[in-house]
């Protein structure tokens, strides 16, 4: 498949720099290499390697979901893929899957949800950073996946909105989970999986002790470090730059109202 007029292509040099350009006839990528004109990308193969001005070469790939999230447009501090995508399963998040999901910041983790089958209703406090989300999803997913995202600017802590049918998960990304666990209860499914990012233990000492105060299995925490390999021939070592703490991610379930007996 051809590189296109409207895609996004993520461009890499000898040195491991990459860069993320949307291709437009006629335009042009301007570093430190010179000048590449985006009309010697359009209709190649994703691949091709072209040089810059400077004779500089670069290779034009189309970005993966990752690499769009490091590199998007951003008004707030993103969740890295390295958590978000144990944040799918620890949810367990499947075609359908109807998901409450509150502080969506520039919208990196409201991609992978919506690219994993899911339909997302947003909280988001603030107006700018609901617009900037609805954007990066638009832009890497296309505007039909804003039929299945629905932002609020709303302030979860003020409550939830019932929905028409309960949801099945609730993603939280909040300085004080723990607030919402009560208010989740009302709108999530028996069964339904709660799970919250948050940058610091105390913080997800305190969602377990919420989560300990109400019908909830199976409360528990990890962190996901994250250790790249240095290979080169028969020389192999653990690289000496690791990406170590990000953040926790807490889960647990919805057991339901007590049946009677």
């Amino acid at each position: 498949m051809t590189l296109a007029e409207g895609d996004k292509v993520l461009l890499s040099d000898p040195k491991g720099r990459r860069y993320l350009v949307t291709l437009k006839a006629g335009g042009e990528f301007h570093s430190h290499a010179g000048v590449l004109a985006h009309d010697d990308l359009i209709g190649r193969p994703e691949g091709v390697k072209v040089k810059a001005s400077r004779g500089v070469a670069y290779v034009a790939l189309r970005p993966t979901l990752a690499d769009f999230i490091v590199k998007m447009p951003r008004g707030a501090q993103v969740i890295y893929p390295k958590d978000i995508a144990p944040i799918l399963m620890l949810a367990d998040v499947a075609p359908g899957s109807r998901v409450l999901e509150s502080g969506v910041g520039s919208g990196a983790l409201s991609m992978a949800l919506l690219r994993a089958g899911a339909l997302v209703t947003g909280y988001e406090l603030r107006d700018d950073f609901a617009a900037r989300a609805r954007a990066n999803v638009a832009s890497f997913l296309g505007p039909e996946a804003l039929e299945r995202y629905d932002v609020h600017q709303r302030d979860v802590y003020e409550g939830i909105d019932p929905p028409t049918d309960p949801y099945d998960r609730v993603v939280l990304d909040l300085p004080e989970p723990w607030r919402v666990v009560e208010p989740a209860l009302a709108v999530l499914r028996p069964g339904g999986i709660l799970v919250a990012y948050t940058p610091q233990i105390t913080q997800a000492a305190q969602l377990h002790a919420a989560l300990g105060r109400g019908p909830w299995l199976g409360a528990a925490t990890i962190e996901v470090l994250h250790r790249g390999w240095h290979i080169e021939g028969q020389i192999v070592r653990p690289d000496h730059r690791m990406v170590a703490h990000t953040g926790f991610l807490t889960s647990a379930r919805h057991l339901g109202a007590p049946s009677g007996g």
